[in-house]
């Protein structure tokens, strides 16, 4: 089981940092089309947002963009470095346990952080809404969501 949380939580980083690289990701996800910030920011689109809200977004993007600019370079040194610090555990002559959960411990509290700042800038943005496009995004969302799920069921069953 940990050794399972040793190979699983890289790769849960990796998804992550595909999502935080500001929509250059041009490949398909889980969900095909679904998946990644460009369907959320067509969806902003279809709110009418006035002038003054596309400035504040747009503004909003530009500064998360530099944000996130610096801070991968720095997450993929340290996902290095854990990646490293795995493979030493995994060649060790003795399982240590107590390593390995501690190295675990490390990766998954970098990748809350992560999530965490790819939320408040979530956040950020779409309390730039009024009430009214909140309900709007909402009902946008809810419905873009159960699209994807049906083409992610479709997909199963093939």
């Amino acid at each position: 089981m940990t050794v399972a949380m040793v190979f699983a939580v890289p790769m849960m980083l990796g998804a992550v940092s595909v999502f935080a690289d500001g929509g250059k990701y041009h490949g398909k996800g889980h969900y095909g089309d679904c998946d990644g910030p460009r369907g959320e920011r067509g969806m902003m689109e279809s709110l009418d947002l006035t002038d003054a809200q596309k400035e504040r977004m747009r503004s909003l993007r530009e500064s998360h963009r530099a944000e996130m600019h610096d801070n991968m370079a720095q997450g993929r040194d340290t996902m290095k470095a854990n990646h490293d610090k795995m493979q030493d555990l995994l060649l060790a002559e003795n399982f240590d346990e107590n390593a390995v959960r501690e190295l675990a411990k490390q990766m998954s509290d970098q990748q809350i952080e992560r999530r965490v700042s790819m939320m408040k800038q979530r956040h950020d943005m779409l309390n730039i809404l009024t009430p009214e496009q909140k309900a709007q995004y909402k009902t946008l969302h809810a419905e873009r969501q159960a699209e994807c799920m049906a083409k992610w069921k479709e997909k199963r069953s093939e």
